[in-house]
């Protein structure tokens, strides 16, 4: 229905005389809100409906959107979206989420940049033979991930911080570099110039000139909204538009004094006022958000609807066995080597690896390239390179997009890699011991402290650690409080544990809400409030008597998430309702038991012939691997 009326509209005059942009321009953003609104529904990155409806509307299909519609003003367009795309990514990224994986960040955008880079090179040169100058050039664009499709799949997919972190880190810093590194080289491509130096200096300046920019631009928007008084004050709405403003003309001036230093102005400008303690922080991002999405959308379906089938069946085989090498040889390579001796589990590992699709930089600047070398002028080069830049740039998004972002919570659920998300109020004796318990079965932790010593060493031990008071509603939040299953008051003081503990209850939702009571007489308040509570002094009179009565199994619960492990879970599957203990225990792993079963306030050990109901909640006691395989077989909806 959708394509016949597209190509109904193609057909029309108004299509036909060239003055269709203006209706253009709606039926984009129409598709573009769709697209989100897809991506919503099934839990998938936007960016995957964005190419596929950039291709329906484009030549090779419909023909509404063509190169000539668009070609007049395609740089300036792509140019702006760019600006708003990278600012809006690069704000989002704090420098205390960096912290949680600095090591593994760095060497991302280092030394697997340059493995991406001369990885990529080597196999375009090798496979499809377009000379070195345009290998390197899509061997640059390719190093890109990019805030628009990294964002996206952390929307749907909520991996342990340190992840995020690092997809994040090399998703913005490795946008600058792809963009700068890959003009540099198409350059003394044209101008016949290969001295390394040319390289390196072309390179820097750029950088440079960018960084100058962005950060002039950051400082001159933050002393405006902090110590100027305009009429009755700053509004969200002027502030709003005051750091658009800014980023855009932070872009263009950069670009000005030097081709594509503008992403490396925006970039920087980002990261320094999403650092800064901004006026109207909240609101600048909820309105850089809705921009965003809408740009993004004119983008992509702008640039997939350019791309050319027959540009990509020439290239063939060859140009599918560069994407095989980028995506399933370099990315592992570099992901494996980047995050030596951080605590990353091997599947996390393999996520990172497997999901690095490709976004709009390479597209944009592939695009314009493309263009150029079709000038003889311009570049001395043949058709076939130009060819070669645009054929293997937008394959590798295309199945990237399609495979890496579209199948990205599939990918994640496969590995086992999207956690249970808990907050620990306290990084004190308690908290520790609690983080490091559930760290090593792959929670994703995220401890709340206010001592800097003790945060200092907590991060040194590899932790996510957020810097602040657990009893502020706008830290809580910030933190994360609202998507947490689980959250736990472990600090020393009874007060501050009450107040968290109400907060998490009634202001956020939280599944469950577990809280540490230090004085006895306190444990009623607490009670009353509907909580989880554990009575310290009682936990550790419980724990000196097992030590006494049965010490081997006091020794056993203290390895726990070691050798064994003990799980509790609540049948759902109505398949399983009616099933007796017997028929569980044949399908179940030699290694485990059902121990015990709760219903409503009875706790019983169940006998062979026990019947199962929905709600039921069942124990699990055994080695650490059968009980997690036997939770995916009581619980395979989880």
């Amino acid at each position: 229905m959708i394509p016949t009326v597209l190509s109904a509209i193609a057909a029309t005059p108004l299509a036909a005389s060239g003055g269709n942009t203006l209706i253009l321009v709606a039926i984009i953003l129409a598709l573009g809100v769709t697209a989100q609104l897809l991506g919503d529904a099934f839990q998938v990155p936007s960016v995957l409906f964005l190419i596929i409806a950039g291709i329906l509307v484009g030549p090779e299909v419909i023909g509404l959107v063509t190169f000539a519609d668009l070609e007049p003003a395609l740089r300036t367009i792509v140019g702006v979206s760019v600006a708003i795309i990278v600012f809006e990514g690069a704000f989002h990224l704090k420098l205390e989420k960096v912290r949680e994986a600095p090591s593994a960040a760095l060497l991302m955008v280092t030394l697997g940049a340059a493995i991406s880079f001369v990885g990529t090179t080597v196999a375009v040169q090798f496979l499809l033979e377009p000379g070195w100058g345009i290998a390197a050039t899509v061997g640059a664009l390719l190093i890109a991930t990019g805030p628009t499709v990294i964002t996206p799949i952390l929307s749907v997919v909520p991996v342990r911080d340190r992840v995020a972190a690092v997809l994040e880190t090399e998703g913005i810093v490795n946008d600058v570099t792809a963009a700068i590194l890959a003009v540099v080289i198409f350059e003394l491509l044209a101008s016949q110039e290969t001295y390394p130096t040319d390289f390196l200096y072309e390179f820097l300046e750029r950088l440079s000139v960018g960084l100058v920019v962005g950060i002039a631009t950051a400082l001159v928007i933050w002393y405006l909204l902090e110590h100027v008084d305009v009429g009755t004050g700053w509004t969200p709405q002027s502030a709003r538009l005051m750091t658009l403003a800014g980023a855009v003309l932070a872009f263009a001036a950069a670009d000005q004094i030097s081709t594509e230093a503008g992403v490396a102005a925006v970039a920087a400008a980002g990261v320094l006022l999403g650092n800064l303690d901004l006026p109207f922080e909240e609101e600048i991002e909820e309105f850089k958000g809705d921009i965003t999405l809408i740009v993004l959308s004119f983008v992509f379906i702008a640039l997939a609807a350019l791309i050319e089938f027959d540009v990509l069946v020439d290239i063939g085989i060859a140009g599918l066995l560069v994407v095989l090498v980028v995506t399933l040889v370099l990315r592992p390579l570099l992901v494996f080597l980047s995050t030596i001796g951080d605590r990353f589990t091997f599947q996390e590992r393999l996520f990172i690896s497997f999901v690095g699709p490709r976004g709009i930089i390479p597209a944009s600047v592939a695009t314009l390239f493309a263009i150029q070398l079709q000038d003889p002028t311009v570049a001395p080069t043949d058709v076939y390179g130009g060819e070669v830049l645009a054929g293997t740039v937008f394959l590798a998004i295309l199945l990237t997009v399609v495979f890496q972002a579209g199948l990205a919570r599939q990918i994640a659920e496969k590995l086992n890699v999207v956690p249970m998300r808990v907050l620990i109020i306290g990084g004190g004796r308690v908290g520790l011991a609690l983080a490091e318990r559930l760290e090593e079965r792959g929670e994703n932790i995220v401890l709340l402290e206010e001592d800097e010593e003790k945060i200092d060493q907590l991060r040194a031990d590899g932790y996510t650690v957020r810097q602040g008071d657990g009893t502020d509603i706008e830290f809580l939040e910030a933190s994360g409080a609202g998507n947490a299953k689980i959250l736990v008051a472990a600090t020393g003081d009874d007060d501050t544990n009450l107040l968290v503990a109400q907060l998490a209850s009634s202001k956020f939702d939280v599944e469950t809400v577990i809280t540490r009571v230090n004085q006895p007489e306190n444990v009623d308040a607490f009670r009353e409030l509907e909580v989880e509570t554990v009575d310290a002094s009682m936990a550790t009179a419980w724990a000196i008597d097992n030590s006494i009565e049965r010490p081997a199994l006091s020794n056993w619960m203290n390895e726990l998430g070691r050798a064994g492990d003990v799980q509790e879970i609540e049948v759902t599957d109505r398949s399983l309702e009616g099933r007796t203990i017997r028929e569980l225990d044949e399908e179940l792993p030699n290694g485990c038991i059902l121990a015990l079963v709760s219903r409503g306030d009875e706790n019983e050990i169940p006998d062979p012939d026990f019947e199962i109901e929905c709600g039921d909640h069942l124990t699990v006691l055994g080695r650490t691997e059968d009980v997690r395989q036997a939770l995916k077989i009581l619980h395979p909806h989880d």
